[in-house]
C-alpha cells in the first residue's frame, strides 16, 4: 500500500457536504432547542433570580436552574471547583446561570429576556499582573531542577535578566460547542457530542443527572475541530444539554452561536515569564532561573497540566547545565483557560526562543549559531532538566539539512544589504528548532482500547478509543489495521468512537491518538490474525493432507491467505477464509489494550521520564516589514519535520502546514482582548484575526525527514499534531529581526507575542527614538 495514495476518508464528504456533524443528525420531530443564560458580570453575587414569566411563555418546555440539578452540580474534570450551574456567585462572564429547552431557538431567545437575574458586583481580578500582586494561586507552586542554579548564575562571566508575555488565543473551530441528547428507556441517556474525551463527556453527564456510568452511552462520529478546546470544555454543552433532556424527557440539541462560544469558553493560557540567565562570550548557556506565571482563569480545568507541561518545555531543545522552573497559576475572573494545541508548550520554548534570539544580539551573533552551539548533544549534554534523556535526537540532522537546503547563509547577506539599501521596508530571517515530548505527562492516561470485529464478509468495523477531529487519525486507524491484518484499505472501515464499545478512554490529546489507539488496534487485530492463520492451517491440511501446514508458515497478504511454503497450492482469499472460520466456529471478534512502557516520573519531586520519545522540527522564516505601518509580509518558510516513517504523508504534511499556520495566529495576529469590566471584545469572526490566506508564506516549503524510522511507536512512526505548532517562532522572531535592523542590532526591541501591528510599530518608534 502506497501511503501517498491514501487520502483522508472523510474528504469527499467534507468537500461534498455530506459529512455528519452533530448539527447534521437527523432528530425526531419532538426535539426542542436548548439555550444557556450565562453572567454578563465578571464577579458578582446573585441576589436572586426569578424565572416565571420565562416558563410561562408558550413552547417553553423547561427553565433550570442549580437547584434542579438532580446529581452534583458539579463539571470540574480534575478538581470539582466549576459549578454546572452557578449557585449564589458567578466568577466570570460567560458563567452558565440558568438552561432553557423551548420549540424553537428564537423562543428561547424570547424567553432569555424574561428572566430576572438580580446581581451584586463585586471586585474582579481579570489580569495576570493583578492576580500576581494579590497572589490568588490556584495551587502550591511547581518547581524543577537540576544543578546549583545560583553558583550557575554567580560564575557565569555574562547574565541578563527579562521577561516575556505570550497572549490568550482562541480555539476558534468550524464546528462551535455542541450536543444532542436522546432519553432512552428508563434512564438511559444517549449523548451525541463534539468532545474529544467520550469517556470524561459520559463521567461528567452521568454525575449531573445522578446516574452510574452504564446509564450514559456518548457517541462522537466527528468534530469540525477541536484544538484542545473540546478536551474538557465540551462536557459543559453536553452536561447542560443532558440535563434538559432528562427533564423534559425529549431530546433536546445545543449548538452554541460563535459569539457565545468565543464568550463562554477557556482560552490558550497567557504567561508572565521572568528570567535570569548565564553564558558566555561564545553564547554558551550555563544557568537559567525562570519564573513562569500563568492566567488558569476562574476554575482548575487543565491549568496545572498545562503549566506543568510549559515547566517541562522551557529548555525547548537546548542544554542548559544549571537551570530551575518554577510554575505559578493563579485564579483570575476570566473564563477558565483549557487546553489548547501544545498544552503549554508553545508558552515555555517561546521564552526559550526569546532568550536564545537576546543573547544572540547581546554578542552581536547570528542566533542560530547560538542555538546551534547549545543543541543537546546525541551522546553526552542529553538529559534535561527533569532527568529524562534525550535519545534518538534528529536535531543536529534536520539543521544541517534545512540550513543547507534553504540557503539561510546566503539569505541572511542578502538580507543585510537589502535592509542597508531600504529605510522604510526592512527583512528579517530566523531559524528556529522544536523538541517536543510525546505521552501524556499525567501517566495513567497513556492507554488505550479497542474493539475490531470480522464479518463472514471479510470485511472489517474498527472500533477504538480515539476521536476524529480533523487530524486524519481514522483513515490512519484504517491503514494500520489493513496493514497489521494483510488486506486491502476497502475492507476496513473505522467507526464512529462510542464508550459502549470502547469504555474508559484517554482524551484524543497529546499528540497521542495513533500512537495509543493504533497499538490497541494492533492488539486486536494481532488475535484476530493469529486465529485465522490457525484455521487456515487447519483447513489448508484438511484439503492436502499428504501437504499439512504449520500456523507459522501462512501469511495474509493484499487479501489472499496462503502457505508461503506452497502458495499456489495453498490459498484462499481472505473472505472465504472468514466465512469458512464462521462455520467453524472461530471467534472473529477481539479486544486491544495498550499502555506505554517505561514511562513515569515524580511529579512532586519533577523528575523521571515523563515522555515515551521526543519530535523535532526546525523552520526558517523569511518577512518583510512596513516599518511605517506595521504592515507585515511573509515571503518564505521553508519546514523540515519529524515524523519517524509516515504512515500517512500526506496527512502529515498537512498536519505539518496547519499547525505552523495556526501558530503563526497566535505569535502574530490573534489578540485577545477585554475591557476593563472583563467583557471580551473581539468574539466573532470580523474582529478576531485568525490566519487568513494573505497571511500565507508567499513560499512554503514543507518536507517530512527521511530516513529516521522511530522503534518506539506504532509502525516506526511519530506524533504529528502538536510539534509543528511551535515551528511559528521562526515567523515571530524574523519580524523580531527585521524591528531589531531599524537600530542596526545595537539595541534589544520591546517585543511580545504576539507580535501584532501595535507591538511592531511600538517597538519601532522606541528604537528610532532611542537612536535619535
Amino acid at each position: 500500500m502506497n501511503p501517498y495514495s491514501v487520502h483522508h476518508d472523510s474528504a469527499v464528504r467534507h468537500v461534498s457536504g455530506k459529512s455528519v456533524y452533530i448539527d447534521d443528525i437527523a432528530v425526531p420531530e419532538n426535539v426542542l432547542h436548548g439555550r444557556v443564560v450565562y453572567s454578563r458580570y465578571a464577579h458578582a453575587r446573585i441576589r436572586s433570580i426569578d424565572t416565571t414569566e420565562a416558563r410561562q411563555l408558550e413552547g417553553v418546555h423547561a427553565v433550570l436552574t442549580w437547584n434542579d440539578i438532580p446529581g452534583e452540580n458539579q463539571m470540574g474534570p480534575v478538581i470539582h471547583d466549576e459549578p454546572c450551574l452557578a449557585n449564589g456567585e458567578v466568577v466570570c462572564i460567560g458563567q452558565a446561570i440558568a438552561l432553557i429547552a423551548a420549540e424553537s431557538e428564537a423562543i428561547a431567545r424570547a424567553a432569555e429576556q424574561r428572566i430576572r437575574i438580580d446581581y451584586e458586583p463585586l471586585e474582579a481580578v481579570l489580569d495576570l499582573p493583578t492576580a500576581i500582586a494579590r497572589k490568588t494561586l490556584l495551587a502550591p507552586e511547581r518547581i524543577m531542577h537540576r544543578g546549583d542554579i545560583q553558583k550557575g548564575l554567580e560564575q557565569s562571566p555574562l547574565r541578563l535578566e527579562g521577561s516575556l508575555t505570550t497572549g490568550a488565543q482562541e480555539h476558534w473551530y468550524l464546528e462551535t460547542q455542541s450536543a444532542l441528547c436522546i432519553p432512552g428507556e428508563g434512564k438511559e441517556m444517549t449523548v451525541y457530542s463534539s468532545t474529544q474525551h467520550p469517556s470524561e463527556t459520559q463521567a461528567v453527564v452521568a454525575e449531573v443527572l445522578g446516574l452510574p456510568k452504564h446509564e450514559v452511552v456518548v457517541e462522537v462520529r466527528r468534530m469540525g475541530g477541536a484544538f484542545g478546546g473540546k478536551e474538557t470544555q465540551a462536557n459543559h454543552t453536553a452536561a447542560w444539554t443532558a440535563l434538559l433532556a432528562n427533564h423534559t424527557k425529549r431530546p433536546v440539541k445545543i449548538r452554541l452561536f460563535r459569539d457565545d462560544d468565543q464568550k463562554i469558553t477557556g482560552k490558550r493560557h497567557p504567561f508572565l515569564f521572568h528570567y535570569k540567565v548565564g553564558f558566555n562570550s561564545e553564547g554558551q548557556l550555563l544557568a537559567l532561573d525562570v519564573e513562569q506565571h500563568s492566567d488558569a482563569g476562574c476554575a482548575t480545568d487543565l491549568s496545572m497540566a498545562i503549566l506543568e507541561r510549559a515547566m517541562l518545555h522551557a529548555d525547548n531543545a537546548y542544554y542548559i547545565p544549571d537551570m530551575r522552573v518554577t510554575g505559578r497559576a493563579y485564579r483570575t475572573n476570566l473564563p477558565s483557560n483549557t487546553a489548547f494545541r501544545g498544552f503549554g508548550g508553545p508558552q515555555g520554548m517561546a521564552c526559550m526562543e526569546a532568550i536564545i534570539d537576546r543573547i544572540a544580539r547581546h554578542l552581536g551573533m547570528d542566533p542560530l549559531d547560538v542555538r546551534k552551539k547549545n543543541f543537546y548533544g546525541e551522546d553526552f549534554r542529553n538529559i534535561t532538566h527533569f532527568g529524562q534523556q534525550v535519545e534518538l535526537n534528529r536535531i543536529h540532522v534536520i539543521c544541517e539539512q534545512l540550513e543547507r537546503s534553504s540557503d539561510y547563509k546566503i539569505r541572511r547577506e542578502s538580507i543585510h544589504a537589502f535592509n542597508e539599501r531600504n529605510e522604510f521596508l526592512k527583512r528579517g530571517i530566523a531559524m528556529t528548532p522544536v523538541k517536543f515530548g510525546i505521552s501524556f505527562t499525567t501517566t495513567f492516561l497513556n492507554q488505550a482500547g479497542a474493539l475490531v470485529n470480522i464479518y463472514t464478509d471479510g470485511t472489517l468495523l474498527v472500533n477504538h478509543g480515539g476521536t476524529e477531529m480533523g487530524q486524519g487519525l481514522n483513515t490512519k486507524i484504517a491503514q494500520i489495521a489493513a496493514a497489521e491484518l494483510g488486506v486491502s484499505m476497502e475492507r476496513v472501515k473505522v467507526n464512529a468512537t462510542n464508550t459502549s464499545k470502547v469504555p474508559n478512554t484517554s482524551a484524543t490529546a497529546a499528540s497521542a491518538g495513533t500512537d495509543l489507539n493504533g497499538m490497541a488496534v494492533k492488539h486486536a487485530v494481532d488475535q484476530l490474525k493469529q486465529r485465522l492463520c490457525k484455521f487456515a492451517a487447519e483447513e489448508f491440511t484438511r484439503r492436502n493432507p499428504d501437504l499439512p501446514v504449520s500456523a507459522a508458515n501462512v501469511r495474509i497478504e493484499a487479501d489472499i491467505v496462503f502457505d508461503e511454503r506452497y502458495p499456489e497450492k495453498h490459498r484462499m482469499i481472505f473472505s472465504e477464509t472468514t466465512g469458512l472460520a464462521h462455520l467453524h466456529q472461530v471467534g472473529l471478534s477481539s479486544t486491544g489494550f495498550y499502555r506505554t512502557p517505561d514511562i513515569g516520573w515524580d511529579k512532586q519531586k519533577g523528575w523521571g521520564k515523563p515522555f515515551n520519545y521526543f519530535a523535532f522540527g526546525m523552520a526558517v522564516s523569511e518577512v518583510e516589514v512596513d516599518t511605517l505601518t506595521g504592515y507585515v509580509r511573509h515571503l518564505r518558510t521553508d519546514i523540515l519535520h519529524d515524523v519517524g516513517e509516515s504512515i500517512n504523508p500526506r496527512i502529515d504534511i498537512g498536519q505539518v502546514e496547519g499547525a505552523y499556520i495556526q501558530g503563526l495566529g497566535w505569535c502574530t495576529t490573534e489578540e485577545v482582548k477585554h475591557d476593563a469590566n472583563g467583557n471580551l471584545l473581539n468574539h466573532s469572526p470580523d474582529t478576531y484575526k485568525i490566519p487568513a490566506f494573505g497571511d500565507m508564506p508567499e513560499d512554503f516549503r514543507v518536507q517530512l525527514l527521511q530516513g529516521y524510522p522511530n522503534p518506539r511507536a506504532i509502525r516506526r512512526s511519530k506524533a504529528v499534531a502538536e510539534p509543528p505548532f511551535m515551528l511559528a517562532f521562526a515567523t515571530w522572531l524574523a519580524i523580531k529581526d527585521a524591528v531589531s535592523s531599524v537600530g542596526h542590532h545595537r539595541q534589544e526591541p520591546e517585543f511580545s507575542l504576539p507580535a501584532t501591528n501595535e507591538v511592531i510599530l511600538l517597538s519601532i518608534e522606541k528604537l528610532r527614538s532611542a537612536g535619535r
